[in-house]
């Protein structure tokens, strides 16, 4: 029986080649033995929650059409399986069908209120509907925070639909609720029966034992049982127990089921503050049952560990891939990232035969591994997804994790030091304002709008004594906060510190960033750029060729001179989003600059979260001119990236590098790319699994029936946005110590208006 018992007819040559091809597979991994620690040894399996259900609607056209493109082709596809009121089966995750249609504007007085496994429950239910009543209710996202583009949209699926349309590779049904609906006189063993003599049922789950005892023997032996637990805390409505106390009794389940489901805090749980604690022993309890276990509740855009750095590729990793135990499945709303793990490759026979080995993408790499060939991975402020911007933690990290370069962004204190710091206002990265020099505020409009505490306004002393480095949430605006306790760990970092620390590490060099030098040298009478030189010639940077030396600036200015005065290499930042440069401007910028770093919006612009089809040229007109492209910043955090990444920062490394051709990346998280550098499939080319390939700009924003407004065009950069005058000479009239009367005044003006607010305060 095929995937429909009409499908016994003979093979035609495509099937056929792809039975040769499964044989050859399973013959390989024989040869060569297993890399998973699964029950059966072959690769975890992949279910995809109503299909691609973290951007579509769950268990919508879309959710499952989409599989083919952006899943491995062995994927199978889960339907929560609802019954109405004539006995149809449809695909719905939740009983209460307003979580997840429209059904309360087709039906605004069908709230009902039914006792479902012992709760009250109040809502909309399929049993009060006929399968004709609901051709005219659509679905809905069932997750609030998701997209909502394609609600109202797409039908209702008949679960023989999924069948029939979609021609899965394999077909996971899940039972919930099995005595709520024989009140109704329906009957969800006889529907699943029936099913199963027309079509195959790979896997079928519920969290109800009397249910799967029911069917077990009435369905092939093919078919796998698969008992779910849900909240330890819950109770089982068919022995009266909690499923925790049932967790501790697993040869039990083995007598009716070949598997359990379980949540991925079984495995792996979390402290209340939301990092691991060690792994439970319920896999390795499972397989010495004999029994398959699964992990639920996966999702990019849901909170994960802080352990993970917002990487959901890391998160699957550590349930397949850790050394100790695998699981033999994992449920997803995204299934392109456990793709990236776990999905085997079919290139052709000729590579089967002669190089197969039975992994994936991204498992069984070895970390350790030291490439610093293309892309780049250059940090941005050290790992700063991990650790305060800057600090030797953060640099630490950055260096454990694979960067090829690590940056220090330079400023200047009172008394003349460079250090490594993100921004010169100390308010936006230490703990200034709650230390006693909360009051030194001052507003210099040539740094930027409102006042601030700078780095020139205290010593080092003053800064590496008092004050503690603070974490950056650049999406604190989605509630995502970066590793909370480590938000003031780590300590500052002078220039000639960073330069000793990266000197011995094995790095292909270092990046220096040089801001506001025109400020510096006419308001506070320093020389930034001779004193980043001085600084490298006194660590010995002048006369090594081991680590590359990198300058990056947002100012021609600052560059010209490094040019004049040194042979490092030198990076023009591009602060604007462009469309494309004009030949003027990269006449000039080839004058002074070896390589260009840009925006990730001028790579790829996007409008409302997605990415639009406007034709940027910016890269390949830069490597026209012989530029290298560096691309910034890369951020882990799904809220930063437009939906076409799924919420999956490996999917969005993967777009700059293989999509736009960038020679690197400029990162918060240089551990994750770093990992990506290493997969085994970026190498295959044509051979390279399509969930592997990057994503067509505007392709999905295409598919919405509502387009959100165009964005503006960008500009072209020109000579004009280039092209500066020479940097001021040094004054002698000011020192760091200093700044000029102008900011002076200003600095008065602000503490006045600090004083009489505090006035007010204290009269209301």
């Amino acid at each position: 029986m095929g995937r429909s018992s009409g499908a016994c007819s003979l093979l035609g040559s495509a099937q056929l080649l792809l039975l040769l091809l499964s044989l050859a597979l399973g013959s390989a991994a024989a040869q060569k033995g297993s890399t998973w620690k699964t029950l059966s040894g072959k690769a975890p399996v992949i279910v995809a929650k109503g299909g691609f259900s973290g951007l579509f609607p769950d268990s919508s056209f879309y959710a499952y059409q989409t599989l083919g493109t952006h899943s491995s082709p062995d994927t199978a596809v889960w339907c929560d399986v609802r019954l109405t009121k004539d006995g149809g089966g449809i695909c719905l995750p939740s009983i209460d069908m307003d979580n997840c249609t429209v059904i309360a504007n087709v039906f605004p007085q069908g709230k009902k209120t039914y006792n479902v496994n012992g709760v009250s429950t109040v809502g909309w239910f399929s049993v009060d509907y006929t399968s004709t009543d609901l051709l005219n209710v659509s679905l809905k996202q069932s997750v609030l925070s998701r997209a909502y583009a394609y609600d109202g949209i797409f039908p209702i699926t008949r679960v023989e639909t999924v069948y029939t349309q979609f021609n899965p590779a394999a077909v996971w049904l899940n039972v919930q609720q099995d005595s709520f609906y024989s009140q109704f006189k329906l009957s969800m063993r006889s529907y699943i029966l029936s099913l199963s003599k027309k079509f195959v049922v790979d896997y079928i789950s519920s969290p109800e034992v009397n249910f799967l005892t029911s069917i077990s023997g009435r369905v092939s032996k093919k078919t796998k049982l698969v008992f779910r637990f849900l909240d330890e805390r819950s109770i089982e409505p068919s022995t009266n127990q909690t499923y925790g106390s049932m967790l501790k009794n697993l040869t039990f389940v083995k007598t009716f089921a070949s598997g359990i489901l379980v949540p991925k805090s079984y495995i792996w749980p979390v402290t209340p503050d939301n990092y691991l604690l060690p792994y439970t022993s319920v896999v390795d309890d499972a397989h010495k049952a004999g029994l398959e276990i699964y992990a639920a509740d996966f999702a990019n855009d849901f909170t994960i560990s802080y352990n993970y750095s917002f990487d959901p590729l890391a998160e699957y990793l550590s349930f397949i891939d850790n050394g100790a135990f695998s699981v033999d499945g994992v449920l997803s709303d995204f299934p392109i990232t456990p793709s990236e793990a776990v999905a085997w490759v079919m290139a052709s026979l000729v590579l089967i035969c002669s190089s197969f080995s039975p992994a994936g993408c991204f498992s069984n790499l070895n970390t350790s591994k030291i490439d610093h060939a293309k892309p780049l991975v250059i940090s941005h402020n050290g790992a700063s997804g991990d650790y305060p911007d800057c600090t030797d933690q953060a640099y630490e990290k950055a260096v454990a994790d694979g960067a090829d370069v690590i940056d220090c962004p330079v400023q200047v204190t009172k008394d003349g030091i460079l250090l490594c710091m993100s921004s010169v206002d100390l308010m936006d990265v230490t703990t200034v304002a709650k230390s006693q020099f909360a009051s030194q505020v001052t507003t210099i409009n040539d740094l930027k709008a409102g006042p601030g505490v700078f780095t020139f306004n205290l010593t080092w002393d003053d800064i590496s004594k008092n004050l503690k480095p603070m974490i950056s949430n650049p999406a604190i605006n989605l509630y995502q906060y970066r590793n909370p306790r480590n938000k003031n760990a780590g300590n500052f970092m002078r220039l000639s510190d960073f330069l000793t620390f990266a000197k011995g590490k094995d790095l292909s060099g270092i990046m220096i960033t040089v801001e506001h030098a025109a400020f510096m040298a006419e308001e506070l009478g320093f020389g930034v750029v001779d004193a980043v030189i001085k600084a490298l010639d006194d660590s010995g940077y002048n006369k090594q060729t081991a680590q590359n030396v990198m300058i990056q600036s947002t100012n021609s200015s600052v560059l010209v001179k490094f040019k004049q005065e040194t042979k490092y290499n030198l990076v023009y930042m591009i602060e604007e989003n462009v469309r494309d440069a004009a030949p003027s401007s990269l006449a000039d910028i080839k004058k002074f600059a070896n390589a260009v770093s840009v925006s990730t919006t001028s790579v790829f612009p996007e409008t409302h979260y997605y990415l639009t089809n406007q034709t940027n040229n910016l890269v390949p007109t830069l490597h026209s001119a012989g530029l290298q492209v560096y691309v910034y910043v890369l951020m882990n955090e799904f809220g930063s990236q437009p939906n076409d990444f799924f919420a999956d920062a490996t999917a969005q490394i993967n777009a700059y590098v293989q999509g736009a051709n960038v020679d690197g990346v400029i990162t918060d998280f240089p551990g994750t790319a770093h990992r990506y550098k290493l997969n085994s499939c970026t190498s295959m080319g044509k051979n390279a699994p399509l969930f592997m390939s990057p994503p067509t700009p505007g392709g999905l924003l295409s598919t919405m029936p509502a387009q959100p407004p165009a964005a503006a065009p960008m500009p072209l950069l020109t000579d004009a946005d280039v092209a500066e005058p020479a940097l001021p000479p040094v004054s002698n009239t000011t020192t760091p110590a200093s700044p000029s009367h102008a900011a002076l005044r200003m600095q008065t003006d602000v503490l006045i208006l600090v004083t009489l607010l505090m006035l007010c305060a204290s009269l209301i």
